[in-house]
């Protein structure tokens, strides 16, 4: 019988991100650091794949296609997948808007601020998440 921790560790990470080659390099480093990922270039998408599976948590862009930005995605994790929404983890290279900073500060969820170094994501992944098993 596998612990809960190893289970849950075992889910996917999702990964929501619109620009190809940044999905691509955070996809890799994140694998590379043991994690499973499932892509989404989208909100919309990435709200569609959290109502179908189980996720170990979500690293998603504050500014996404599709309808609906980060924040409106974790409005939906914290009503629809409450158990996520301490996993959640935004990236954006948008910190100098007023108003980016204030749905950062009003969803409590870390940040990732763009350009970074993977090390700094991982980090923060490895902080909310958990490490990979």
């Amino acid at each position: 019988m596998t612990s809960p921790i190893t289970k849950q560790s075992a889910l996917p990470v999702l990964l929501i991100e619109d620009e190809p080659s940044v999905a691509d390099y955070v996809r890799i480093a994140l694998e590379h650091h043991g994690y499973a990922v499932v892509c989404s270039p989208s909100g919309a998408d990435g709200v569609r794949l959290l109502g179908l599976g189980e996720y170990l948590g979500v690293v998603s862009d504050m500014h996404t296609p599709g309808g609906l930005d980060g924040a409106e995605v974790h409005a939906w994790v914290a009503e629809h997948r409450p158990e996520l929404a301490s996993r959640f983890i935004f990236t954006t290279g948008d910190t100098a808007n007023e108003e980016t900073l204030a749905l950062l500060l009003k969803t409590g969820a870390p940040c990732v601020e763009k350009p970074f170094l993977i090390q700094q994501l991982i980090s923060v992944v490895e902080k909310t998440m958990g490490k990979a098993a």
